[in-house]
């Protein structure tokens, strides 16, 4: 049936719950479990044990009164002393004659235990039958009574036994406490909080110590996302004001043209549509920079073919020099081929040089120096403008920066290029940063390094 709950996809499908009972409860039920297992086994051995030696103890009794009838016989005892002398003590003994005669109590029933014998001698007691008995009753008895002990002890054991193990349990799974109050502490927003484990070669150290480890990494990652966010709505908002003067530029020319185009001379009229004309192409070159951007965040893989650098280099410096005409650019040097995007390595070398160009100004120079360290290319781009400050040489690779002197606002610049311009260089394994120079006000050198699968 459409819209049926069953339709719709369930995220414990396919997995086992979790048993969420008590480790505490398992650990006690288990040892009591075993413990009363033991004592089941102990009970009915003692048992076994008693009677097996009450068995014994009773063959052993009527085994000596039978020795003692003989001797007795063998001494020339009268029969009626002989049954007085072994029917002592619980034995009852009778003695029947070769005559027919029977002297003492021929035991009857069950529960008897009886011991024969033909006693040796003379006169009537040669060749008489002794039968000896012994009432089991008592032995039975002794045994209700030690299965009754072995029962009433065997419980009080248990439940004492429960006792202790409840409370060793609970002192043994306190940790375990700790870290459910820490989870629940970190899930209400405490932060900072961890296990710090004293041993880490144990069960609990080692789950401690993961936990904790787990702890940094989550919020770690919640920090970083937390920075993120805030450099994305920051970067939105510088984006959406930077936008915002060439729409504005736009606005105006067009409306311009629109309301005064018959108030206007010919040379009026195409000074505003150039205007209009730059301030569309600076907003599409915003937008590309900013797609640059999103492709860089997005982390989309870069071709991997072979690259000659120094022929990409070759052919960006040919364009900087069309561009720039009053600057003096130079190269020099030479620079073992890479592994890349030549597209994107273009674009890193375009926006170099013409920030070093737009930096060195009318009659300044700039020089691309190409080299090699060990299996590492080398590109720098040296400029004699006015350089770098220190404290700026890494705040310029942010987005939206652009410094007030070195590098200013002109030609429709974003403050994009050196952040996508080091975002492409590190998409490629390598990197971009400006180096320091001797002096201030020495110009500055930007160094391209990238990995080279030949050196």
């Amino acid at each position: 049936m459409t819209g049926s709950v069953t339709d719709q996809p369930h995220p414990g499908v396919g997995r086992t719950p979790l048993s969420t009972v008590s480790i505490r409860v398992r650990v006690i039920a288990a040892v009591m479990a075993v413990l009363a297992v033991v004592l089941l086994g102990l009970s009915v051995s003692v048992q076994s044990v008693f009677v097996a030696q009450s068995n014994r103890s009773l063959d052993a009794l009527l085994s000596g009164r039978a020795q003692l009838a003989r001797q007795l016989a063998r001494s020339g005892a009268r029969p009626q002393q002989i049954v007085n002398r072994v029917g002592v003590d619980g034995v009852v003994a009778s003695l029947e004659l070769q005559d027919g005669t029977v002297l003492g109590t021929v035991p009857a029933g069950t529960g008897v235990t009886t011991v024969t014998t033909t006693l040796p001698g003379t006169g009537r007691t040669n060749g008489a039958r002794l039968t000896l008995s012994v009432n089991t009753s008592l032995v039975s008895g002794a045994r209700d009574t030690l299965r009754q002990t072995l029962v009433v002890s065997g419980l009080a054991a248990l439940v004492l036994s429960g006792l202790l193990v409840a409370v060793a349990v609970r002192l043994a799974l306190r940790p375990l406490d700790s870290m459910a109050s820490l989870a629940q502490g970190i899930a209400g927003g405490e932060r900072g909080s961890r296990l710090s484990p004293t041993r880490t070669d144990t069960e609990i150290g080692r789950t401690a110590h993961a936990f904790d480890a787990m702890l940094d990494e989550l919020e770690g990652a919640e920090t970083r996302a937390r920075r993120a966010e805030e450099q994305t709505r920051a970067f939105l908002a510088d984006a959406a004001h930077e936008l915002r003067t060439p729409l504005t530029g736009v606005q105006a020319a067009a409306e311009t043209l629109l309301q005064h185009r018959d108030q206007m001379s010919t040379d009026e009229q195409q000074h505003i549509e150039a205007l209009l004309v730059g301030e569309a192409r600076r907003a599409g070159r915003l937008v590309a920079d900013l797609m640059s951007v999103a492709r860089l965040d997005a982390g989309a893989a870069p071709a991997q073919d072979p690259v000659d650098l120094h022929e990409v280099t070759d052919a960006e410096v040919s364009r900087a020099r069309v561009v720039w005409p009053e600057t003096t650019i130079s190269v020099t040097g030479s620079v073992p081929p890479v592994t890349g995007d030549a597209q994107a390595l273009g674009g890193v070398l375009r926006n170099l040089l013409d920030n070093a160009s737009r930096a060195a100004g009318p009659g300044g120079t700039v020089q691309v120096v190409l080299g090699a360290d060990g299996s590492t290319a080398v590109v720098d781009v040296v400029d004699d403008g006015p350089g770098v400050p220190a404290e700026d040489r890494e705040r310029i690779f942010q987005r939206l920066v652009r410094l007030d002197a070195a590098r200013s606002v002109d030609a429709g610049g974003s403050g994009l290029g050196l952040a996508i311009a080091r975002g492409a260089a590190r998409a490629q394994h390598g990197d971009l940063v400006c180096l320091p120079v001797p002096a201030p006000g020495h110009g500055a050198i930007f160094r391209l390094t990238l990995p080279s699968p030949s050196s």
